[in-house]
């Protein structure tokens, strides 16, 4: 930049309005962009990903059940507090598949996972693994896997399940 402010000093004697224009533009260009990009090309910033420790608890009610799948909807505590919302698919007599919609204020999360499967008197237990799929509005950007997903579903209440979804995820 310094030969730039050389040369329009050395032909007019001073900067110019428009020289300063010139001049504010390439540092502009130098600092915020490459000088080789085309036009409409935004440039990249970098921000460093935010990494949490998600701890939820979900108290749901059976509000359908389809073959092997139990629909569920309930609330979640914990790090994303909001109505939630289980798909529970038995795949075999000792494991299940499972959707995880949760809706706190702001967006939404979407998981999923498996998970062991084991049967008791009166009700079922499972314990599993489960992955960040997608999330929406202030959870865009959210993922993580390798989350600890475990709960049970009490027959005798109806087939009502209590989970527990807990591990670390980054934004």
């Amino acid at each position: 930049m310094p030969n730039l402010h050389s040369r329009l000093t050395r032909r007019t004697g001073h900067l110019t309005g428009a020289a300063l224009s010139v001049c504010a533009l390439t540092a502009l260009v130098y600092l915020y962009g490459s000088a080789s990009a085309t036009a409409g090309q935004r440039p990249i910033h970098a921000f460093a990903a935010k990494t949490i420790s998600l701890n939820e608890t979900g108290h749901l009610h059976l509000t359908s059940k389809h073959n092997f799948t139990l629909n569920e909807q309930g609330t979640a505590s914990g790090t994303a507090s909001g109505t939630i919302y289980v798909h529970l698919t038995a795949v075999s007599n000792t494991r299940v598949t499972v959707e995880v919609n949760i809706y706190p204020k702001g967006g939404s999360i979407t998981g999923s996972g498996s998970a062991n499967y084991r049967k008791t008197s009166g009700a079922a237990d499972f314990s599993g693994a489960m992955t960040i799929d997608r999330g929406t509005g202030t959870y865009a950007h959210i993922h993580g896997s390798g989350l600890s997903f475990s709960g049970t579903v009490a027959e005798s209440n109806k087939d009502a399940i209590t989970v527990h979804v807990s591990g670390r995820v980054s934004d």
